[in-house]
């Protein structure tokens, strides 16, 4: 029988998946919930969207009082990832360092449950500071001793997403023309954040699950046609433009120059027609979670009444 009055933290709760986690953990009735994270706009909205729980701001990249929530018998979820941006220290702090801190406090806790956030990114051929910096970091995890599961998420786009999907479908609304680079025939894997929200409550509640797992989107949708889908179901009347990719990478390029936290640089760029095919496995019978079609899942992404207009501060 699941323990709905156990402690769950969250460290880097307010982004993408901790949003959406919360959201599902309350729904199945779990209460004692605490995010700790530094986006402070973000965590503004969590307060808002979820008042019932506790939420803090924290600088995981540092010592301090945040600690106190590690209680031995918790349940933590490492979620607080750099994604983007152009300086490899920011992607130090937040992946390899916040990391290392919470080891140090959950090996002194032998009942403390871990639930480890990876990318499938540590298997991919692309090499930038968010692929680096997640390997580092899940080395890390592995070398700790600790038991736990490790989940190696793809792409993921669902309610409260701000830098993936959701951050097209705003520009998509705001330009004249929407651009693709090249051909725009880059095979993705995109996973349903609700899906993976299912996998990590799935580890959450069953402490016999450990090991690496790769959770892949079940669907392989080119990059086209996901701005496609996307114009489909929000309606936009935006044209779809393919330009030459060297000119998408220079005005990229050109962006970073002006904008120190890009919503999309040279490096993601580079990661995005990097040709990567990550391993599926049944995610859906082993964690016993269904897995929700592309067309579906986009749909309840954009049109869902009561999250998909909440956003979240780049």
């Amino acid at each position: 029988m699941n323990d709905l009055n156990r402690k769950i933290i969250l460290p880097g709760g307010a982004g993408l998946v901790g949003q959406n986690l919360v959201a599902r953990l309350m729904s199945r009735g779990y209460r004692n919930i605490v995010v700790l994270d530094k986006h402070r706009a973000n965590l503004d909205v969590l307060r808002r969207v979820q008042p019932d729980i506790t939420v803090e701001y924290a600088d995981l990249a540092e010592p301090g009082e945040w600690s106190r929530h590690f209680t031995d018998g918790s349940t933590v979820v490492m979620l607080q990832a750099q994604i983007g941006g152009n300086d490899w220290n920011d992607f130090v702090r937040n992946n390899v360092d916040a990391t290392r801190h919470q080891l140090d406090i959950i090996k002194g806790q032998p009942n403390t449950r871990l639930v480890a956030i990876s990318s499938s990114v540590v298997v991919s051929v692309a090499d930038d500071f968010y692929t680096r910096s997640k390997r580092e970091q899940e080395a890390m995890v592995l070398a700790s001793g600790i038991p736990c599961p490790v989940l190696r998420p793809t792409l993921m786009f669902g309610w409260f997403d701000r830098k993936h999907l959701g951050w097209l479908s705003r520009f998509m609304n705001k330009v004249p023309v929407f651009p693709i680079p090249g051909h725009g025939r880059y095979m993705r894997q995109p996973l349903y954040v609700g899906d993976f929200c299912s996998v990590i409550i799935g580890c959450i509640e069953d402490p016999s699950i450990t090991g690496v797992y790769n959770i892949s989107g079940h669907e392989e949708v080119d990059y086209i046609d996901i701005i496609r889908e996307i114009k489909r179901v929000t309606r936009s009347k935006t044209p779809i433009v393919k330009i030459p990719y060297s000119l998408f990478y220079a005005l990229l390029w050109v962006w970073g120059k002006f904008d120190k936290n890009p919503p999309f640089t040279t490096q993601q760029l580079a990661a995005l027609v990097a040709r990567d095919s990550f391993e599926v496995i049944d995610w859906p019978g082993m964690f016993k979670v269904q897995s929700t079609p592309f067309a579906k899942a986009i749909d309840e992404t954009f049109n869902d009444p009561k999250y998909s207009n909440v956003v979240l501060e780049f």
